[in-house]
């Protein structure tokens, strides 16, 4: 790692001759003006209040910097023209604007900066925190808007702050004659009671889009006793104009309450047990897909301008050499998005971004339609999984669509970055992922490019646990509940939250990235589970997604038959209508909801005779095990009980192992206990000690984190009396 410090005096006088004699000037990107709203020192990890950051052992101090980036478009240039609805947000010059919010994390001297600049896609708006490593090496962190769909909390401020959300301020699409655009749109109601009024979510921001007219008798509403992963509905009744109002109600204002076209009141009352659909004209669509545009140009003008068209200097100009984008689950389904509609083109030609890499995304972001609802989290309806979701040319037989790959623009353009992603097992069990292994008809491992890298943690939840060997003492009794299932008031799990992290691998796969695009130094290969049976494995590690194909044994705490054939959240295939792009998810919808015309197969990780998972990257937890680490729990019933016993949306589980020989007799447990594989604490921390220098010498771990992993073992109770017992004899 220190290896990478040498670059940083050297890249910033270079910078300023690239920027003096070619690429610093006002047409590399057309953001026509920036605003610094506000600089301050780098916080401390809790955010609040501001103050100076201790600074690494490289010593270099950190600011950030906060403000709002004012761009346009010209809808003629083909790198812009494939933006939904871009000709009906021109004005009147023919141009179509934006403002989007930014925070940039910078060191305070620039010459101490590496060269290179982590572009980030905020999250719903958030800004993950900056990682302390690559404020050790010297690197510069941009976080830019891309989400437009401006309503509630996701509206830009007349003011950026260094503490606030990143949003985008988007144009509405009008008809030529000025009057409103329209069309059908439906939003969802699930796991509410009572007498008060609802409002419409996606994920936990309002429904962007209100109704045209408050008429009940302009829009359907019914109500669900059901709906399976398979898209079947179950019980399906409508609700009577007569008997729901757009309103807020509550005990002091009973039905029909106040009119609102953000909520809905019923007469009777919601039923916990009941999911309620409403279909509606609305009006206004945001042109969201410049959102695409607006990431990729602010990127740029960060990364290559001197200063914007009023003479406001670039606070990093003439820096940054190399860039990787970066985005986290929503944010990294955009990057996939952004990459295949052939964002990494910049208006004026040339690559925007030298690296891309998408975390924990499956699918290309559901942005460049109208009536987009990019919040999503692939509830029912959902879209993100249509067209391809693989890198190189392959048909989609199932399907019925051509052979074509996410990186069929960038090719023709030769704008395509290097690629690195990694994936848990939740993104397999919830996000749909393994049509990209294996296409839609699942006959084959899907080649990747020579620009691409794979990595799999297997058995791990969304994003990583919390790590650490203490996380479950083995034969405490399991809690009623669990892990809380992430998607729309979704409910919780029976288990608890899986604790297999993902922060050591992505520290080396971070180290890695930034080696090849800095030095050209090759990462580790590609390893994640496949059809075929891969060089020195026993047998292939991809199969059909049921208990019996991956080998899943019978465990206390589950239902003896779980995971059954339905029990993962599949691809549907969704006639969205006639003037809709599956292949780009662009275009104009039809139907709402769609109908659904097949569902895919789906394939999942085979597992060991523990449950875990098999065919991914080394990870000390998942070598040196306490239990069975799934990518999936099972939601519980409770005061949220539409999904029960359904897969808990994309969070994992824990099932420990016993402690003892009898103790996992008593319970049925066909699994090793603790005391029968590791003998005793000292025992734990030896295969602990092991499983450090496997994933050291694949490359993903660093010896820093090993030795930190050993230390927390050492310190673990995992054992802990038992060993204590042996010594005394």
């Amino acid at each position: 790692m220190r290896a990478s410090f040498n670059f940083k005096k050297s890249s910033f006088l270079f910078g300023l001759v690239v920027c003096s004699l070619l690429t610093c000037n006002n047409s590399q990107a057309r953001v026509t003006k920036i605003i610094i709203d506000e600089t301050r020192p780098m916080l401390t990890t809790n955010g609040v209040p501001p103050v100076p950051q201790a600074t690494p052992a490289s010593g270099i101090a950190y600011e950030m910097v906060a403000g709002r980036a004012f761009g346009e478009l010209d809808p003629a240039l083909p790198q812009n023209a494939l933006i939904q609805d871009i000709e009906l947000a021109k004005e009147t010059d023919g141009k179509v604007r934006y403002v989007a919010s930014f925070l940039l994390y910078k060191p305070v001297d620039l010459k101490q900066a590496s060269g290179l600049m982590w572009h980030e896609v905020p999250n719903r708006g958030r800004v993950f925190p900056y990682a302390m490593q690559e404020q050790a090496f010297g690197d510069i962190m941009l976080a830019s808007a891309w989400q437009g769909d401006n309503s509630g909390a996701t509206t830009v401020r007349p003011t950026a702050s260094v503490t606030g959300m990143q949003f985008l301020d988007v144009p509405v699409a009008r008809q030529a004659n000025g009057t409103a655009v329209t069309g059908e749109v439906f939003g969802r109601i699930v796991n509410r009671s009572g007498p008060d009024s609802q409002p419409l979510l996606v994920q936990t921001n309002p429904l962007p889009y209100q109704p045209a007219s408050l008429d009940t008798e302009k829009a359907t509403l019914t109500s669900r006793g059901g709906e399976t992963t398979r898209g079947e509905v179950l019980d399906a009744r409508t609700v009577a104009p007569t008997d729901w109002a757009w309103a807020k109600c509550d005990a002091a204002h009973p039905f029909p309450g106040t009119p609102d076209p953000t909520e809905i009141c019923l007469k009777n009352g919601f039923d916990a047990k009941r999911l309620y659909q409403v279909v509606f004209t609305a009006q206004n669509p945001y042109v969201l897909g410049i959102g695409l545009a607006a990431w990729r140009d602010v990127g740029l003008f960060f990364k290559s301008a001197a200063q914007d068209s009023h003479g406001t200097v670039n606070p990093i100009a003439g820096v940054v050499n190399k860039s990787i984008g970066r985005g986290v689950s929503q944010s990294g389904n955009f990057l996939r998005g952004w990459l295949h509609l052939g964002f990494n083109q910049a208006e004026q030609g040339g690559i925007v971004h030298d690296g891309i890499w998408p975390i924990i995304a499956g699918r290309r972001i559901a942005l460049n339609f109208r009536w987009a609802q990019p919040d999503g989290v692939l509830e029912l309806y959902q879209a993100g999984s249509e067209g391809p979701q693989w890198w190189l040319p392959h048909a989609d037989p199932v399907r019925g669509l051509p052979a074509a790959g996410i990186l069929d623009r960038c090719t023709s353009t030769q704008t395509c970055p290097k690629i690195i992603e990694h994936f848990g097992s939740a993104e397999v069990w919830a996000l749909k992922l393994t049509p990209e292994w294996i296409g839609t008809d699942a006959q084959t491992d899907l080649p990747l490019p020579d620009s691409v890298r794979r990595y799999y943690i297997a058995s791990s939840n969304h994003g990583g646990g919390a790590g650490g060997f203490d996380t479950s003492i083995a034969g405490a009794a399991l809690p009623a509940t669990g892990a809380i299932c992430p998607g729309n008031n979704f409910g919780v799990g029976i288990l608890p939250a899986n604790p297999v992290p993902h922060t050591e691998t992505v520290n080396a796969i971070r180290v890695h990235f930034r080696d090849w695009i800095l030095r050209g130094t090759e990462p580790p290969a590609s390893r994640y589970p496949t059809l075929a049976v891969q060089p020195g494995a026993s047998g292939n590690t991809l199969a059909l997604a049921n208990k019996e194909a991956i080998g899943f044994p019978t465990l206390p705490g589950l239902r003896p038959t779980v995971p059954e054939a339905d029990f993962i959240m599949p691809v549907l295939d969704y006639d969205w209508g006639s003037t809709f792009n599956a292949m780009d998810a662009s275009g104009i919808p039809t139907h709402a909801p769609p109908p659904i015309k097949q569902v895919l197969k789906m394939y999942a990780p085979k597992v060991d005779q523990d449950g875990n998972e098999l065919g991914g990257v080394p990870v000390v937890l998942l070598d040196a095990p306490l239990g069975t680490y799934l990518g999936w729990n099972i939601t519980a019933g409770g005061d949220k009980p539409f999904h029960q016993d359904q897969i808990c949306d994309y969070v994992g589980g824990m099932i420990p192992f016993a402690r003892t020989a009898a103790e996992r007799q008593a319970n049925k447990d066909p699994r090793q206990s603790l005391e029968e594989r590791y003998v005793n604490h000292e025992g734990y921390v030896k295969a602990v000690t092991r499983a450090t220098e496997r994933a050291v010498k694949a490359g993903f771990l660093l010896p820093e984190d090993a030795q930190a992993l050993i230390s927390k073992a050492q310190a673990s109770a995992v054992l802990r009396q038992a060993s204590i017992q042996s010594t005394q004899k």
